[in-house]
């Protein structure tokens, strides 16, 4: 069976999600030749500003969702939240690239640790708390308790000692079902983001040492002075994930550095990530293009870094200094035209060129 053809420039692609990833990936597409048709709930969506068309409705409004689907060629979605009944309302109709199962996997920490160890990727310990009987039983301590959806940027999470801590924290999180994740002593984080395409080649992006701060990714230094071999070890748990996917698109996997030199998976989001931002200024395809070149099953892109670089995020009126990031011949300034300035919101992003 011959494998799809490829979409040419002109093609339209849907975006599931209208926020800053969504409004990136337009920017590289548009740059192919190819339109983008933004679906989101919200008021505004600061991808559709820059996509030739936008569907504002519900996730669960399926005549919407059909109309949209229509309207494109394929769908991908910018975030790990969509719906799993939006995008698989879409591909009743269009390809969705990266699909159903990627959404599915992420979008619940419970299943999402279970796959990784299916692949042969090493996690930190950790155990289910939905009752009781778990918390008295909990081993993974002292820990981090997290709901198993909806959580992210560090919300929805509380670092517990012991387990009447835990018992708290379950309590403050709404008795909800949670995974309690065991401390990990690392030396650093980082993430590999891989692309997967329509014939099932990978491209790996090189890889960033990552800063977060209050849950939040601060900085993303390339290149990120890691050893060989723990790069390596990165790069073949991303490859494994985007296989096992059997994805079309991008996929990026947050990852601990131990200190005794092991690399233990955190979480996954398959779509452009923000520790790999630093491609768009600093590297030979940005991730974003990339994904427009993956689910159009166009050849994967080079991924050479162009000059060392170091991404920081403008995080709520951290946003206010862009003239000075302007003045600075080194900076490469990103905003993303949102309108209310709220602290933890990400505004924007700098890239520094280091020569």
């Amino acid at each position: 069976m011959s494998a799809p053809a490829a979409l040419a420039p002109g093609s339209t692609i849907g975006i599931l999600g209208g926020g800053q990833l969504g409004r990136m990936t337009a920017m590289a597409a548009a740059r192919l030749g190819y339109r983008c048709v933004v679906f989101a709930p919200e008021a505004h969506a600061i991808a559709a500003d820059v996509a030739a068309d936008w569907v504002q409705a519900a996730y669960d409004d399926a005549a919407a969702l059909a109309g949209f689907a229509r309207q494109v060629d394929v769908v991908t979605y910018e975030f790990e939240n969509v719906p799993e009944a939006a995008v698989a309302e879409c591909l009743r109709l269009k390809p969705v690239r990266p699909g159903v199962l990627p959404i599915r996997i992420a979008q619940h920490r419970l299943r999402e640790k279970a796959f990784f160890r299916t692949l042969g990727i090493d996690t930190a310990d950790y155990q289910p708390i939905t009752d009781a009987a778990e918390i008295a039983a909990a081993t993974a301590l002292p820990g981090i308790l997290k709901t198993c959806t909806e959580g992210y940027d560090g919300k929805g999470q509380v670092r517990v000692a012991d387990r009447t801590a835990l018992a708290a924290a379950w309590q403050t999180l709404g008795r909800r079902e949670c995974i309690l994740e065991a401390l990990v002593d690392f030396a650093c984080e980082t993430s590999v983001i891989v692309a997967r395409g329509l014939d099932g080649a990978t491209r790996c992006f090189p890889i960033g040492r990552n800063d977060h701060r209050g849950g939040i990714l601060r900085t993303t230094t390339v290149p990120s002075g890691l050893p060989a071999a723990t790069q390596a070890a990165a790069e073949r748990y991303g490859v494994a994930l985007a296989e096992g996917l059997d994805l079309v698109g991008l996929v990026a996997l947050e990852l601990f550095v131990t200190r005794d030199g092991r690399v233990l998976a955190n979480e996954m989001a398959p779509r452009p990530h923000n520790s790999g931002h630093w491609t768009i200024d600093a590297c030979a395809t940005s991730q974003f293009e990339q994904l427009v070149r993956a689910i159009c099953g166009l050849p994967l892109g080079p991924v050479d870094v162009l000059t060392p670089s170091r991404m920081e995020n403008l995080i709520g009126d951290e946003a206010n200094d862009w003239p000075r990031y302007l003045a600075d011949p080194a900076a490469r300034l990103h905003l993303y035209g949102k309108a209310e300035t709220r602290p933890g919101r990400k505004m924007g992003h700098v890239t520094f060129l280091r020569s």
